[in-house]
């Protein structure tokens, strides 16, 4: 790996995934010169005014010749058309990566312009519900897993290198071919994030005019349909991306579904049970340590009184150490979870010390 001063590292988008990386170069490279292109100028002077990026440039052009690495951290389809304007200009030996959630059509462009000695494909496993590089901060890939989907001209030493290198920002790598990335990532985050909106359009379809429905589903609907809070026109390009993946996907969960239903019309205890069981073992068995593809919610469910002042004696209890608190609020549905008071929090360390001191406190305190 090459640590020398005068390594250089382009970024072409500085949204929350481009920037947040471009933050962790900063922090822990503080000398390398970082090039950056962004078709929303305001996000490139404050890129420049936080000491992020060294050169920011307007255009995609002769500035990214002396670049070691390039991140492509624009929408999939973007930075497809941005390949044939850096092959003119970027430098032999240079690294071209993204950090897009699908691989299958970039792999093919890449493969089309004779760049798959230089391409070496990413997918951080992070995300948010802010984006922007208001939104970027400098441990976003920290303990995260990262995708790493090199082609099969790329040489060995260049693949060790860069994997070194985002190890050295923190992130933990996974060597995974770009077919079996996208056929990953299509069952446990795009069909979900389907199954989530489905879930939702189904119970707004049955909703009355007083909107009951939308209050009553305040409890574990809510959680479990999180993510179909989603951006739709990113959605709409990783379905049309990773199609061939999803319909697979979501053939084999139709068919699940029609089991079911024949199970309830038949009466299957057996079959009903199993379903239940097998699912709860399996997802017990998923460890809490690790951050996935869908991004996670850090909360606790304190019980309290309903009585002046209750809320206010939680946050004071919180905030003696300081913990920063993303939301707070009642849950008046409990069917699918304990405690009234509902706590999230930015990081999984806050809300357990959270927990702690609310139980050195005399509070009951439930954790997912």
């Amino acid at each position: 790996m090459n640590l020398s001063k005068s390594f250089t590292i382009g970024f072409i988008g500085l949204g929350l995934i481009g920037g947040s990386i471009a933050k962790s170069i900063r922090r822990i490279f503080p000398d390398y010169t970082i090039i950056a292109y962004d078709i929303d100028d305001h996000a490139l002077r404050m890129a420049v005014e936080d000491g992020t990026v060294t050169k920011p440039v307007s255009n995609i052009d002769e500035s990214f010749a002396s670049c070691d690495y390039i991140f492509l951290c624009a929408p999939v389809h973007y930075n497809i058309e941005y390949l044939s304007i850096l092959k003119t200009c970027m430098k032999p030996e240079c690294i071209l990566t993204d950090v897009g959630s699908v691989k299958t059509d970039i792999y093919r462009a890449v493969l089309d312009m004779d760049l798959s000695a230089s391409f070496i494909g990413g997918h951080p496993m992070v995300g948010s519900e802010r984006s922007g590089y208001e939104a970027a901060n400098d441990h976003l890939i920290e303990n995260a897993y990262y995708f790493i989907t090199p082609s099969s001209s790329v040489a060995q030493e260049k693949i060790d290198d860069f994997c070194t290198f985002i190890e050295d920002l923190g992130a933990i790598t996974i060597v995974y071919s770009p077919a079996r990335h996208d056929q990953t990532t299509a069952y446990i985050s795009h069909i979900p994030h389907i199954i989530a909106s489905e879930l939702v359009n189904l119970v707004r379809e049955h909703d009355d005019a007083k909107g009951m429905f939308r209050q009553l589903a305040a409890g574990g609907f809510k959680d479990i349909t999180r993510i179909a809070s989603s951006n739709p026109v990113i959605w709409e390009h990783i379905l049309l991306s990773n199609s061939n993946n999803i319909v697979a996907g979501l053939e084999e969960y139709i068919e699940d579904l029609q089991q079911m239903v024949q199970a309830i019309h038949k009466k299957d205890t057996g079959y009903i049970h199993s379903f239940f069981r097998d699912a709860q073992q399996y997802r017990d068995s998923i460890p809490n340590n690790a951050t996935g593809v869908i991004r996670m919610n850090y909360e606790i469910f304190v019980d309290i009184p309903d009585e002046p002042g209750a809320i206010a004696g939680v946050i004071n209890c919180i905030s003696k150490e300081n913990i920063n608190l993303k939301n707070i609020g009642i849950s008046h549905n409990r069917e699918d979870e304990e405690g009234v008071l509902r706590i999230s929090f930015y990081e999984n360390k806050a809300a357990a010390t959270a927990a702690i001191l609310l139980r050195e406190s005399g509070y009951t305190v439930y954790e997912r």
